[in-house]
């Protein structure tokens, strides 16, 4: 059972998956650290200093404006829309990144696939045998 399972997890399609996931979850990381502290201050700055992250709706008489929205969510429900634009955003970016790497995935394998294999090194000499026999065969 032990050399099934070794078998099973040592295939490569499955430690492809793993390592691509643990990839997926550090480049997740690299891309909200990108949205957060550089496109996001560059949009507050157009914005007359909006800090989106903090942004949200109150539906609560609660919650009084000017809080965090930490603060806010722990006196009443708030839709919390800066931070779903931030996070649209991180997706968007992630999203396109990901497109690009099949792309480019697809497109190696399909150069791959164009090149034609070279003739074995057997077929060759068969083929200047067969060709040698049929010279032969003409003189006679």
């Amino acid at each position: 059972m032990f050399k099934e399972f070794k078998e099973f997890a040592l295939k490569g399609n499955l430690l492809d998956l793993s390592i691509a996931f643990v990839m997926g979850a550090a480049f997740t990381k690299l891309s909200t650290s990108f949205i957060d502290d550089l496109i996001m201050p560059f949009v507050a700055r157009l914005s007359s200093g909006v800090d989106f992250s903090n942004s949200y709706l109150s539906l609560s008489a609660k919650v009084p404006y000017g809080l965090s929205l930490i603060d806010a969510k722990k006196l009443g429900p708030v839709v919390a829309w800066g931070n779903f634009i931030s996070v649209g955003i991180n997706f968007f970016i992630v999203a396109f990144v990901m497109f690009l790497l099949v792309k480019a995935m697809n497109r190696l394998k399909l150069s791959a696939a164009k090149e034609p294999a070279p003739t074995p090194a057997q077929e060759v000499l068969l083929t200047e045998i067969r060709d040698l026999l049929k010279q032969s065969q003409n003189k006679n």
